[in-house]
């Protein structure tokens, strides 16, 4: 009986253990879902607060900025800085370019002295008055100039900005003066060669061909100051309107202030380079035609003296002083000055005072 018993109490005590396990691995389960789902809710919860975060942030991004349009002109200060980043820019240009460049704008200059000459030839206003209309007409030759980004010996002299301030070396300056300048002769004497073919000079009875001898006429008889002195003032007003051009922020801008400086200098009777490389050798042309010369001479009023229609008088007589006074004019009264006043290192200066006598 007594093993029956314990043999019973043994059975009873594995069920209760049996029962023990069963209920703590259901606890386990219990707990674990517990869990289970306590993080789920936790994982919930974070998703919706990053939502609703991202949300505000959404709602509070500003909306972006108007763009607004500056219509106004460049500061001179901007206008030098942008005359000097032009000045670093034609360092980089090769010899082809810089001389393609400087013919066509021979070739634009050239074709704004032909309309000047063209509409004064047969005017009958105030001499004054026929110098302004000329002039104005002369402008389409710097407008075309700078809206084709032709390269202009007269206006590159300013490019002296950039040298002073370390931009391009003298070997380069000095490299696209010269290129530029042969590009200029070259483009002149295209547009000289295509006019005198067709026939432009017998206008209105060869009033057109007498007016232009007598412009070619008048310059090679100069005196070398007074070629040089109009040299000066006439490419001092040529750099004046490169840099009122670059204040511009359009092209209707920088026609509209090439206008005034241009037909300044051109109704002043002043003496620019390039233009020259077209006046004086269409005058040694036309003077070997006797109905040129004829037209001339009743404009004028008396017997012309052509001795020094020559080309000899042509690179001597003005092209050399009006070359020298181009040069000054745009380098010291324009590059260097601009260049001075806006772009110079700023110099600091320390004093120190002594005293003579020390205060007790």
């Amino acid at each position: 009986m007594a093993e029956n018993k314990t043999g019973k109490t043994v059975k009873a005590t594995k069920s209760v253990k049996m029962a023990k396990t069963v209920k703590t691995t259901k606890a386990v389960k219990a707990a674990k879902s517990v869990k289970t789902k306590r993080a789920a809710r936790t994982t919930k919860a974070v998703r919706s607060v990053r939502s609703a975060k991202k949300k505000d942030v959404k709602a509070v991004t500003p909306p972006p900025p108007r763009v607004v349009y500056d219509i106004d002109a460049y500061s001179p200060q901007k206008i030098a800085a942008r005359l000097d980043a032009v000045a670093a820019v034609k360092a980089k240009d090769s010899p082809a370019v810089t001389f393609w460049l400087g013919v066509n704008a021979g070739v634009f200059i050239a074709l704004g002295a032909q309309f000047a000459t063209l509409v004064i030839s047969d005017s009958g206003l105030h001499a004054g008055l026929t110098a302004v209309v000329g002039a104005i007409c002369f402008c389409l030759g710097l407008i075309m100039v700078v809206v084709g980004g032709a390269e202009l010996f007269t206006g590159n002299c300013m490019i002296f900005i950039g040298y002073m301030d370390k931009r391009i070396t003298t070997r380069r300056i000095f490299d696209h003066w010269t290129i530029s300048l042969i590009g200029n002769f070259v483009g002149s004497l295209i547009v000289v060669f295509f006019v005198y073919k067709a026939h432009q000079f017998s206008f209105y009875d060869y009033m057109v061909g007498g007016k232009a001898l007598l412009i070619a006429n008048k310059k090679v008889n100069l005196t070398f100051p007074a070629a040089f002195s109009k040299a000066v003032l006439c490419n001092a007003m040529v750099c004046m309107a490169v840099w009122v051009c670059f204040s511009a922020r359009n092209v209707a801008d920088k026609i509209m202030t090439l206008v005034f400086p241009i037909a300044g200098f051109v109704a002043s009777g002043f003496e620019h380079l390039v233009a020259n490389m077209y006046f004086i050798p269409m005058g040694i042309i036309l003077k070997g035609k006797p109905e040129v010369v004829a037209a001339a001479e009743k404009m004028a009023g008396k017997t012309l003296d052509l001795s020094n229609l020559t080309w000899n008088g042509f690179f001597v007589i003005n092209q050399i002083p009006v070359f020298i006074g181009n040069v000054v004019g745009g380098i010291l009264l324009a590059g260097l000055a601009f260049w001075f006043i806006y772009l110079r290192p700023k110099l600091n200066f320390t004093f120190t005072i002594k005293e003579d006598f020390k205060k007790d």
